[in-house]
């Protein structure tokens, strides 16, 4: 950039402005934290897929150990099997709830990007 247009400051930051900005700030943070759970959903549904696996390879007639919280239980297979099924459905119930917020969130900040873009062009930088 020139001189020039670095100091090209001829846009003057109006109250509403300032909200959308901050708007954006509050979104992008918002976003950032939805990603991570994402992150941690996906890691979790990962091992029950895992877990489902293995369970198809156990003796039926054995119990088996499973996690419920930070404690294992021996349940029956066929208890452990209906157990999981559970867990992975509530799994990918939160995984939708989490992608669909982020995807709110990404809607909205692009709508906030082409305003304060088009009112402030190089002079304001809402990229990471």
């Amino acid at each position: 950039l020139s001189q020039e247009e670095e100091h090209d400051d001829s846009a003057e930051v109006t109250w509403e402005d300032q909200q959308r900005i901050n708007s954006f700030s509050k979104l992008n943070t918002r976003l950032r934290s939805i990603e991570e759970k994402i992150q941690e959903l996906k890691v979790q549904k990962e091992a029950l897929d895992d877990i489902s696996m293995e369970l198809e390879l156990a003796d039926e007639d054995e119990p088996v150990m499973y996690r419920i919280g930070e404690a294992f239980i021996h349940m029956p297979h066929p208890r452990a099997v209906k157990r999981l099924e559970r867990d992975l459905a509530n799994l990918n119930a939160e995984l939708e709830k989490y992608t669909s917020n982020a995807e709110e969130c990404e809607k909205q900040m692009k709508e906030l990007k082409v305003i304060l873009y088009a009112k402030f062009g190089r002079a304001i930088n809402l990229d990471e």
